[in-house]
């Protein structure tokens, strides 16, 4: 149950021409203390229920656990959300033996896109796509649970 990620910021809308998936998600947090967030999720007409940990201090790890849920306690939880619902558009696209996902953001992070890749183990080698800009990975700001509380549009760019 320990999640192992990098995470990077996108320089252009590429991605969206190699992706094989695309799906709407709606989150919001009950939860968002620094050691552990408690997360409620619609991806599509799925629901979902995640709790992540505390991040290692690199932040390429941390414990996540993750249930799915009936949709319709999904959207009864999101009303008991704090305030500051994500809402984006998350774009699969296969690299070799990995899986990146990209996430569009709108409303109050509109204009923020950022790119996941899970990993098998820390030191992993990834073939890096031609759109992968900056690594943010373990930048607090770029988390979803913060970026809740400080928007992408009110940060002084």
């Amino acid at each position: 149950m320990i999640e192992i990620e990098r995470k990077f910021l996108v320089k252009s809308n590429a991605y969206k021409a190699e992706a094989f998936k695309h799906t709407k998600i709606v989150q919001g947090f009950l939860n968002t203390d620094k050691e552990r967030t408690v997360r409620v999720r619609l991806k599509g007409d799925e629901g979902f229920l995640t709790v992540k940990g505390q991040s290692t201090q690199n932040g390429l790890e941390r414990f996540e656990w993750e249930k799915p849920i009936e949709k319709t306690d999904a959207q009864a939880l999101l009303k008991l959300c704090e305030e500051g619902v994500i809402d984006k558009i998350r774009y699969e696209i296969k690299m070799n033996q990995h899986i990146f996902e990209v996430d569009e953001f709108f409303g109050a992070n509109a204009g923020l896109v950022i790119a996941e890749v899970e990993l098998s183990y820390p030191t992993e080698v990834i073939s890096k796509p031609l759109w992968l800009g900056e690594e943010v990975t373990g930048d607090v700001k770029y988390y979803n649970s913060q970026l809740s509380k400080q928007p992408y549009k009110t940060w002084n760019i």
